[in-house]
């Protein structure tokens, strides 16, 4: 029989390059969000493959809604990609972002418990819960010292599944993930903000920037990589926790500085900084070894930061010369 996963929060980025790479494999994939009726699921018309998954309805904050859907849906692997994804928008949306993260997760951990169904279950972990690592490289044993709401939720959310784990014998793990980038990603996010002026002054095109604090350091991936990491994951004899990162760190003027300098502009002239725009706490340096994933999983990162902005640099370069078309 086919495997049936159910990925929760399909319509984001994760969850569709994840709901792509499992239907290669065959899968039979179902994808909620909390309309699916109003949703217009734009990121999977992206990738053609709207049609080839089933979409429902599913507020994870209802656990009645979460069992019901299980009962339905009988899945094999359940992946937990919903809730409020911006460090950003947390400080503003405090509430909402624990609600989504950590009570998200624990109706789901519920739902499987109390439907006593055989089903694994991956949990969308963050290396912003390990705060500001300095020089020194956060592994899956270091602690966290999370900085924002959004890493506090991810943290309870960590444990959430840790206690399920040992308290139940579930097949439950979190994917501790670093930050990983597409053209699927929402403009709100500082990286696709600076791709998309770049590739208008590539145009010749007007482009004003405006930013926040560019001295903080992350390692930056390609998300159609890292879903293929939660993936393995789940086929593992033992579920364990896993960091999935590059492994290489670099600072927010590394990135604006290789971007620009694809299309040869000096960013300098270009972008303004806003204090505004600085979070009310955050991280400096965050950096992580993924040996371990690399050593159990067999997986490692091939896209460098570098990488990432390229495909991400013609891929918007190619959005904007089709909008302009279109208008």
């Amino acid at each position: 029989m086919r495997k049936k996963a159910l990925i929760c929060g399909i319509s984001g980025q994760d969850g569709c390059y994840l709901a792509q790479a499992l239907l290669q494999e065959g899968y039979e994939v179902w994808g909620s969000s909390r309309d699916a009726e109003l949703n217009t699921f734009s990121n999977l018309r992206k990738l053609e493959i709207l049609d080839s998954v089933r979409l429902v309805s599913l507020n994870t904050g209802d656990i009645g809604g979460v069992l019901s859907l299980l009962r339905r849906v009988r899945p094999s692997e359940i992946y937990s990609l919903a809730g409020q994804s911006s460090v950003g928008l947390s400080f503003d949306q405090p509430n909402e972002t624990i609600d989504s993260v950590v009570l998200g997760t624990l109706n789901l951990l519920e739902g499987i418990r109390l439907s006593d169904m055989d089903i694994r279950f991956y949990n969308a972990g963050s290396t912003e819960c390990f705060g500001d690592t300095g020089v020194l490289r956060a592994t899956e044993t270091s602690p966290f010292r999370p900085c924002s709401p959004y890493a506090v939720a991810k943290a309870a959310a960590y444990w959430m599944v840790s206690t399920y784990r040992r308290a139940y014998g579930m097949f439950a793990c979190t994917g501790i993930l670093s930050n990983h980038e597409s053209p699927l990603r929402p403009q709100r996010f500082v990286t696709r903000k600076i791709i998309h002026a770049a590739a208008r002054v590539s145009l010749g095109m007007s482009a004003d920037l405006t930013l926040g604090n560019v001295n903080v350091e992350r390692d930056w991936g390609w998300a159609p990589e890292y879903v293929g990491a939660m993936a393995k994951m789940l086929q593992q004899d033992i579920a364990e926790d896993y960091i999935i990162a590059t492994g290489t760190s670099h600072t927010l003027v590394d990135f604006i500085d290789t971007a620009f300098r694809l299309v040869n502009a000096d960013w300098r002239k270009l972008v303004h900084i806003d204090k505004n725009l600085f979070r009310p706490a955050d991280i400096i340096a965050n950096k992580v070894d993924p040996s371990k994933a690399a050593s159990s999983l067999g997986w490692t990162a091939t896209s460098g930061m570098d990488d990432v902005v390229k495909k991400m640099l013609v891929q918007e370069v190619d959005l904007i010369k089709a909008t302009d078309e279109a208008e």
